[in-house]
């Protein structure tokens, strides 16, 4: 290659020389551009769960509803976007997507960060902004997608598990550095002034007290730091290879591509907020993938016949029966990420207390932990473990590895849910908080190693060809998991109900493990433990 970033004619990695002679070093340095892009990607789309909790501590004239209903929005949004980004890499090339896409962060990272600057600013600028954040989780798709043609298939547990699961840190980098940063002002005058915090807060090293100066604009601004350096690493250091992308055309026309492809997200995003207003959730979320699938399809020129080519994916049984596993492990990984920084604030942030007459009311809790300071840990263990278990799978198999995950999971949020109503109907919630964590935690463990196995089988299970869009379209329906985690457990918390949430939850689980065995584990499975 004349060019570290130039375009790459021959890619032969299940060739053992090959690999060892050139794709080895190629494949790493395209890995570890995309594994920090990747990161920022999960931090800005998943930001709202930590910034709505700020914003109730500082007073901003927003219901409980509506906060839940902007981290629901991003989660709605990242998840639609991931749809057309599945098809993004054979259309437009590895190299410039990634660089666009993570470019395209800057915008609802400055947007935000001036957004919260005023608490005046308007609701619908703020759902907005979260909707824009949904870039963040439609990168996955297309830098796993990119990822997978690097590696050869006894190498697949690693590749994708080290890009999928480092760049899962973004969510546990978001939810430490946040509320850090929100207590310096550093971007100085440029940043405005600090606002008054109404109600404690806290960070990664404690408890902050009401009255403190908080500068939770920074929340936005910070993200500009990493992503303008990252953005120029992805166009100078990584490279389009012409056997997965025959034409990705001049930089300029891919770019078109791409910003035409999550155009059609963005839309389709637009109607899914809309149709929720007036339809079940049930039905809304599955008309907004159809309307999404179909666009796709009428979009002119050479993108069409692109497209069509890879909607073969869909003919393939185990499309379907690895979407719904990915569910299981990604879906629950992400939901719980985005839902749990406010459920900790509202379960734990009330009691009960019991008047003289015998009438109970819920008070708030003046010694309620903080989710700035506690919610980071689950996603961490899971960001963490998930290199693992794709290691573990490339040794046992990812599809026992996903049935023994998926026990864990039915136990674990069972149990989770009867810990979340004692803590809600307690006197003394805070009684409850530790349990609750580490059940949080094992599930998020539990996750973590699933998303490493899924992936693993994944990249067994198909060819070339079809791997990539079968990864980007799983990781889409599962990252649906970001909206509907934290609409689900918002509803029944405000219902009085938590518990009804997680037992919703362990009864898909169940079924998960129905489905692993009879396609994967039982005596004539159609593939045995990919």
């Amino acid at each position: 290659m004349a060019k570290t970033n130039a375009d790459i004619e021959h890619w032969d990695v299940e060739n053992e020389e090959f690999w060892e002679r050139e794709g080895k070093k190629v494949a790493s340095r395209n890995l570890w551009i995309s594994i920090p892009s990747l990161l920022m990607g999960f931090a800005i789309w998943l930001m709202w769960g930590m910034i709505t909790t700020q914003m109730i501590n500082l007073g901003f004239p927003f219901s409980v509803e509506q906060l839940f209903t902007l981290t629901a929005i991003a989660g709605l949004s990242g998840a639609t976007l991931r749809i057309p980004a599945s098809f993004m890499i054979k259309i437009a090339g590895g190299r410039n997507t990634v660089f666009l896409t993570t470019a395209l962060l800057m915008i609802p990272a400055l947007g935000t960060g001036i957004a919260l600057m005023n608490p005046d600013t308007p609701f619908i600028v703020f759902q907005a902004l979260a909707l824009l954040s949904g870039i963040g989780g439609g990168n996955f798709a297309c830098s796993m997608s990119n990822i997978s043609s690097f590696y050869p298939k006894s190498k697949q547990g690693y590749g994708l598990g080290m890009n999928a699961g480092l760049g899962n840190f973004g969510v546990t980098t978001m939810q430490i550095l946040i509320p850090l940063v929100m207590t310096v002002g550093i971007f100085g005058a440029l940043a405005s002034a600090p606002m008054e915090l109404q109600s404690p807060s806290g960070t990664l090293i404690g408890r902050i007290e009401a009255g403190t100066d908080t500068w939770i604009q920074n929340a936005g601004f910070i993200w500009l730091v990493f992503l303008i350096p990252l953005a120029f690493a992805g166009w100078f250091g990584m490279n389009n290879l012409k056997v997965i992308t025959p034409n990705p055309g001049n930089p300029i026309s891919a770019f078109g591509k791409i910003l035409g492809l999550y155009g059609v997200g963005l839309l389709t995003s637009l109607a899914g907020v809309w149709a929720l207003g007036i339809l079940n959730m049930w039905v809304a979320l599955p008309l907004t993938i159809i309307l999404t699938l179909v666009l796709l399809r009428l979009i002119p020129g050479d993108i069409k016949p692109n497209i069509q080519k890879q909607f073969a994916i869909f003919s393939n049984k185990h499309t379907w029966s690895m979407t719904v596993l990915y569910i299981l492990t990604f879906g629950s990984f992400i939901g719980f990420s985005a839902a749990l920084p406010l459920s900790i604030s509202v379960i734990f942030g009330n009691m009960m207390e019991v008047a003289a007459d015998g009438s109970v009311t819920r008070v708030a809790n003046p010694d309620a932990p903080s989710a700035l300071t506690w919610a980071w840990m689950g996603p961490f263990v899971g960001a963490l473990i998930r290199p693992v278990g794709g290691w573990i799978s490339d040794k046992m198999g990812g599809s026992i590895v996903t049935q023994i995950i998926s026990v864990v999971m039915v136990v674990a949020s069972v149990a989770t849910g009867y810990v979340m109503m004692l803590a809600y109907n307690s006197t003394d919630p805070n009684a409850y908080f530790p349990i609750f964590l580490v059940l949080f935690i094992l599930m998020f463990a539990a996750s973590g190693i699933g998303n490493g196995s899924t992936f693993r089988s994944i990249g067994v299970i198909f060819d070339q060809q079809q791997k990539g869009p079968v990864l980007g379209w799983t990781s889409a329906v599962a990252a649906y998991g970001a909206f509907i985690a934290p609409r689900v457990m918002g509803q029944e918390i405000q219902a009085g109900t938590p518990e009804v949430a997680m037992y919703g939850f362990a009864v898909f689980y169940a079924v998960c493990l129905v489905v692993n065995w009879w396609f994967y584990l039982r005596k004539n499975a159609y593939i045995k433990n990919p």
